[in-house]
């Protein structure tokens, strides 16, 4: 790119190993409520709607106990997720550089902001959006869309940084490049046959193409 004036990042797969919590917290809560453990299969089938959307539909009237459980389980454990190693001092070098920097995320803002505070990375955004901030999930480009339109943007100017084909097709429908990170992609295979403008396979790779852009 010959010009980087805003970048996006996904949270889950992209700034943070967080798989094994987010499963955790759901058969947390499926096995206290339903007497049911879940496969991974069919927890990665739910994703796109936030943890609440999800828990309103599975568990109707309890919904509201449940989403104090899962939240409470998630915080209490987040010690099973952490951020990927050098992902910090990337992000520190697009601030020091004077970039803005979103989060776009499927995830809904209390588990968004419980995992950004948890690892002390909240301050480097100048905006969040969550999917409880927008109307349409991924891959809908409304979240990229708020980014651009706070701050009155070029979309060319624009990457997007995400693990997941929805990531890929926010950024295409929002008309930004788009780079794919597959260093713990659940859905890398497929994320392969997009043809993303860029691959990282490593969180160093993504340091030296961003050292080479913003230099």
């Amino acid at each position: 790119m010959k010009k980087i004036d805003g970048i996006i990042f996904d949270i889950d797969g992209t700034i943070v190993s967080s798989n094994e919590l987010i499963f955790a917290s759901f058969n947390f809560v499926t096995e206290k409520y339903l007497n049911k453990k879940l496969t991974t299969s069919e927890i990665i089938s739910l994703f796109g709607p936030t943890e609440d959307q999800i828990i309103d539909t599975w568990f109707g009237d309890s919904s509201e106990s449940v989403k104090e459980d899962y939240y409470k389980f998630y915080s209490d454990n987040h010690t099973m997720a952490e951020a990927y190693s050098g992902i910090e001092e990337v992000i520190k070098y697009i601030k020091s550089k004077n970039i803005l920097l979103s989060i776009y995320t499927g995830k809904g803002r209390n588990s968004a902001f419980i995992t950004l505070n948890k690892l002390n990375l909240m301050n480097y955004f100048d905006m969040i959006v969550t999917g409880d901030d927008v109307v349409e999930h991924k891959p809908s480009a409304e979240g990229i869309l708020k980014f651009i339109n706070q701050y009155n943007l070029e979309p060319k100017n624009i990457l997007m940084i995400g693990d997941a084909p929805a990531d890929i097709k926010a950024a295409r429908a929002a008309g930004v490049k788009v780079a794919s990170v597959v260093w713990d992609s659940y859905a890398k295979e497929t994320v392969l046959t997009m043809k993303s403008d860029f691959i990282f396979n490593s969180v160093e790779e993504l340091k030296i193409f961003l050292e080479h852009c913003l230099n």
